[in-house]
């Protein structure tokens, strides 16, 4: 198979996948190895630069997927209106820092950090799939710890947690403990 089909291919796959691929799962799918799909994924992100398109590849939660340039959100807000449902507050955006930066983490701990009852925002930030319980602290009343998901990574564009900034370049510090 030549290396413009595989290209083709490789676009296609990313294009029809409704979360992103990961490297792996493109290699598996075309049998072909990692070094090889990490070729083809950059020779055709050069190539959506190149041609000036509205939409590129982006690497994020760990994968690959197609996303539209900044500068055209006016109309894309305009086709499918203003999604209120999609805004966070700021107390879920305090929220989400705070799990991000500290995770895992307790509901306690978190509300020691915030300084006020965190329970609705947890609950909804859980509903909406932006945190999931990832077990049990061991200490007395085994309260739940909390990670953030796939779509925090996706909502903020990161590919993975190690892509926050660190706090001190924020001005901030850790206040976990």
């Amino acid at each position: 198979m030549t290396k413009n089909k595989l290209k083709t291919i490789v676009e296609v796959l990313i294009f029809v996948s409704n979360k992103p691929l990961s490297i792996n799962k493109i290699a598996n799918i075309i049998e072909k190895n990692r070094e090889e799909v990490n070729d083809i994924i950059h020779d055709l992100q050069t190539e959506y630069l190149s041609d000036n398109k509205p939409f590129f590849i982006q690497e994020v939660s760990g994968g690959f997927t197609f996303a539209t340039k900044p500068e055209y959100s006016p109309w894309i807000k305009k086709l499918f209106g203003d999604d209120k449902n999609n805004t966070l507050s700021k107390a879920a955006i305090e929220t989400l820092a705070i799990i991000a930066y500290n995770q895992p983490i307790t509901r306690m701990e978190i509300e020691k950090m915030r300084g006020v009852d965190s329970s609705s925002v947890l609950l909804k930030l859980l509903k909406d799939n932006y945190v999931t319980i990832k077990g049990r602290k061991k200490i007395p009343g085994n309260p739940f710890l909390y990670r953030v998901t796939e779509k925090f990574l996706l909502h903020f564009g990161l590919n993975s947690i190690k892509d926050l900034p660190p706090l001190d370049e924020l001005g901030l510090s850790n206040e976990k403990d």
